[in-house]
């Protein structure tokens, strides 16, 4: 049971917000904006997020502004998403999660710093989304179920849940269904990574392949993906990472390919055999 979650008044960060967010995904509750009292602290129905000078999970306090000035910038978010055991892979597939770190922790100047930027780009890169939502959450002290803002906090929350435990999902099935195929063209080899059709076919049958390189230590070798076209019975031909070598404008003349992008960077083709697939992977490699 949750009773409530709880986190500081005044104004809004995005640290908290979205720590807010990602346990309405899993604890549709009240949001109260005040400070935390002791009965607070020491009620483990109550999330108390970034406030309370405490980090204690067991007790569901999570606040990180008692920690050294000197450590790893961590936020509340970092926290909730390490306490809902979503961290590891947040720090592989938001890109956006460290800098958020870096700013809450570091402030503008520090962030800018840490990324080899001017001072002034970090303000380039705020949304009216981000000024609109933080100062909303921030106008009241209590944010309840059927509220707009509370819903659409919930909304953010759900997709970044069901994101980061999808995608783990989707690359496990990645890892076990997937083939590497080392492909000889005029004297020069190149690799490309293979998805053969399953049935059920996933809804997005390319989701994940890129993060999958990533993961495996694959995006400096390997140039195409190769997976089920989820429009045909075909196969969708896609040169990874705008890799300069790979051109399927040389194969739009063939019978078996119908569609092959002007700039060259995709194909699809009703070929279902791993060898005319290769052989087309091969016909589009250009030894760049």
């Amino acid at each position: 049971m949750t009773e409530a979650i709880i986190t500081h008044p005044g104004s809004a960060h995005k640290d908290e917000f979205l720590a807010c967010c990602v346990l309405l995904s899993e604890h549709p509750t009240d949001i109260q904006r005040r400070e935390a009292t002791e009965a607070d602290l020491s009620n483990s129905d109550t999330f108390v997020i970034d406030v309370g000078h405490r980090h204690e999970p067991e007790s569901r306090n999570f606040d990180h502004h008692q920690f050294p000035r000197d450590a790893k910038p961590t936020c509340s978010l970092s926290l909730i998403l390490q306490h809902l055991e979503l961290y590891t892979d947040a720090q592989k597939f938001c890109e956006w999660l460290e800098p958020a770190e870096w700013f809450d922790c570091r402030g503008a100047n520090g962030t800018a710093k840490w990324l080899g930027v001017e001072r002034d780009i970090i303000g380039k890169l705020s949304s009216p989304i981000d000024i609109t939502l933080l100062r909303r959450f921030a106008s009241k002290n209590l944010h309840s179920p059927g509220e707009p803002i509370w819903e659409i906090m919930k909304m953010i929350g759900d997709d970044l849940v069901d994101y980061l435990r999808s995608l783990r999902t989707r690359l496990d099935f990645i890892a076990q269904n997937s083939e590497l195929w080392k492909i000889e063209s005029n004297g020069s080899t190149f690799q490309a990574i293979y998805l053969p059709r399953t049935e059920p076919l996933p809804e997005e049958p390319s989701m994940g392949l890129p993060r999958y390189l990533e993961e495996q230590g694959l995006a400096n070798t390997t140039i195409a993906m190769v997976y089920p076209d989820r429009r045909g019975n075909g196969y969708g031909l896609t040169r990874y990472n705008d890799h300069p070598s790979m051109n399927f404008t040389l194969i739009e003349t063939e019978a078996d390919v119908h569609f092959a992008h002007a700039s060259g960077f995709v194909a699809k083709t009703t070929a279902e055999t791993p060898d005319r697939l290769r052989e087309l992977l091969k016909k589009s490699f250009t030894s760049q």
